[in-house]
């Protein structure tokens, strides 16, 4: 470590008395890995310790582009924040810097990091739309459980010969994501492994992600089901889709599809 170092000389009773003192001057590096979770109106950050033992805490910092100028929102000892308040739909690109007890502060941090806070429910029922028609599909848009075979509906639920499925029309997409802990243990939508059928069997525990007929992501994790009801938590991302990974949509914006055939009739 770099240090300076400065004497000071006194006269005390007559007597030449010399004190030697080391002024730390050195930065702590730039905190790593640090970790953006899309929240409902907030995004949540973490990062790793510095390996310095000096550090006394990390300052956040927020800018509507990663290459854009960073503005201080706030100072912590903890290495984990959470950025409220915020507008869903809107990306937020952040970075960290550590300080010591001398003041001395890192450079920002490196990593690209960055965040887009959705809207998120929890303990949504859908019913076999089989035998309750009128409540068997869920529209993302509008929060709201409907019709399966309603104009907006993203996702259906199904019983059928001792099975539990989720359906979505032939202008979306489903994919299971398998056993998670809880809803935020899948931070995006894959690029392919959408199920040819659009059709997954419902699992308690399981995570799904939707890729919506009007190019948003959806993610469901069920919490429990039966033979006639499922209960799910959600979250939906209302910025459209990755621009790499966009849908064509429709010229006039509306859906067309043959709403009188689920394909879950075909299993």
């Amino acid at each position: 470590m770099k240090t300076l170092l400065i004497i000071l000389t006194a006269s005390v009773l007559a007597a030449g008395c010399q004190e030697a003192f080391l002024v730390d001057t050195t930065p702590p590096v730039p905190p790593r890995n640090i970790w953006a979770t899309a929240l409902d109106n907030a995004i949540e950050l973490t990062w790793d310790a510095n390996p310095e033992p000096d550090v006394a805490g990390y300052s956040v910092w927020v800018s509507d582009r990663y290459d854009g100028e960073y503005t201080l929102i706030a100072s912590t000892s903890r290495l984990i924040f959470t950025d409220t308040n915020l507008q869903n739909g809107v990306r937020m690109y952040y970075a960290i810097t550590a300080y010591d007890f001398e003041g001395n502060e890192s450079d920002l941090s490196r990593d690209v990091v960055y965040a887009t806070p959705r809207p998120e429910g929890y303990g949504i029922r859908l019913n076999d739309y089989r035998t309750s028609p009128n409540t068997g599909g869920y529209d993302f848009s509008t929060y709201s459980v409907g019709k399966f075979n309603d104009d907006f509906t993203d996702v259906f639920f199904e019983y059928f010969e001792g099975r539990l499925y989720f359906n979505v029309w032939d202008d979306t997409d489903i994919q299971d994501m398998g056993y998670t802990s809880s809803l935020y243990d899948i931070y995006e939508a894959p690029e392919d492994g959408w199920a040819p059928s659009r059709s997954v069997q419902v699992i308690p525990g399981h995570t799904y992600v939707i890729w919506t007929w009007d190019d948003h992501y959806a993610k469901i994790r069920v919490r429990e089901v039966d033979s006639y009801t499922v209960r799910f938590d959600w979250a939906y991302q209302v910025a459209p889709g990755n621009p790499d990974l966009k849908k064509q949509l429709p010229k006039d914006g509306k859906r067309n599809i043959d709403r009188t055939n689920p394909i879950a009739l075909m299993k």
